[in-house]
């Protein structure tokens, strides 16, 4: 490629931190930092120095003014914000909020009309090529099942609003059945994944979800199963939690970065 394209980070925590690293230090060639958006500048700044990177550090909403690619990893509560400004300004836009989106769908009706793009990474997930590749078909069923170390599930909109305790326990809990979206609602830092499984599918009111809290889990664990008139399948993931944040695993930054790789690539693999 000739010009490197210019990336915006929306929040730099520990997956906007990866992310610019790998920026910064040639792992992403094809891309540059353009600028960071954090609730502490002064903080960001400092974060940015100590991987050898620098950027300006703006307002959420200022990101896609300078930049082509805004990527979005902020809390769900800024969402609307850094989301809004990269579609009205035609940007390439890589959310790892996608519980957020799905109540914002109508952002993918004004992309059509700005020329923006919505790259959804899998995130900490597995298989969304299947899914996708199945949903070209029927897909009669789609169930996300969810394991996380009680801790990662700990303040939860959903276990507070229910007085769903998840502390001192010996076996594991489910606390919540649904769909999708009731899911995302409830669960906004824990299950990005059933966002993501129910856009590559059939969507979140047919996508159903189980939450356990698991005491004898290390790793976040996802389990999908899926019944198509293509195949019927099972897939299973162990994550490992970031230190920064129990409710991330490490390999969702990982996802990001081989998104992005794929916007530049010359040759991708997968559906």
């Amino acid at each position: 490629m000739g010009t490197k394209l210019k990336i915006g980070i929306g929040g730099l925590g520990a997956i906007g931190l990866t992310l610019a690293r790998a920026v910064t230090d040639g792992t992403l060639p094809d891309l540059e930092l353009g600028a960071v958006s954090a609730r502490d500048a002064e903080k960001a700044a400092s974060n940015l120095s100590s991987i050898g990177a620098t950027a300006p550090v703006v307002p959420l909403e200022d990101l896609a003014k300078s930049c082509d690619i805004v990527v979005e990893c902020a809390p769900a509560a800024v969402f609307e914000t850094v989301a809004g400004s990269a579609i009205e300004a035609g940007r390439i836009f890589v959310p790892v909020s996608i519980g957020a989106l799905l109540n914002h769908m109508d952002l993918v009706d004004r992309a059509k009309e700005t020329g923006a793009r919505l790259i959804l990474p899998t995130g900490a997930l597995i298989g969304l090529d299947a899914v996708r590749a199945a949903a070209e078909g029927e897909i009669a069923s789609v169930t996300l099942e969810t394991r996380k170390p009680p801790r990662g599930l700990a303040g939860a909109p959903y276990l507070v609003e229910n007085d769903i305790s998840v502390e001192r326990l010996n076996v594991a809990k489910k606390v919540f059945e649904g769909n999708a979206r009731e899911a995302a609602k409830g669960f906004p830092a824990n299950v990005n994944v059933a966002a993501a499984l129910s856009l590559a599918g059939i969507g979140p009111e047919r996508t159903t979800v189980q939450i356990w809290a698991d005491p004898e889990v290390t790793r976040n664990t996802h389990t999908i199963r899926v019944e198509a008139d293509s195949a019927r399948f099972t897939m299973t993931i162990e994550n490992i939690p970031t230190e920064e944040n129990p409710k991330t695993g490490k390999i969702t930054a990982l996802s990001v970065i081989a998104t992005l790789r794929r916007v530049t690539a010359p040759l991708t693999a997968g559906t």
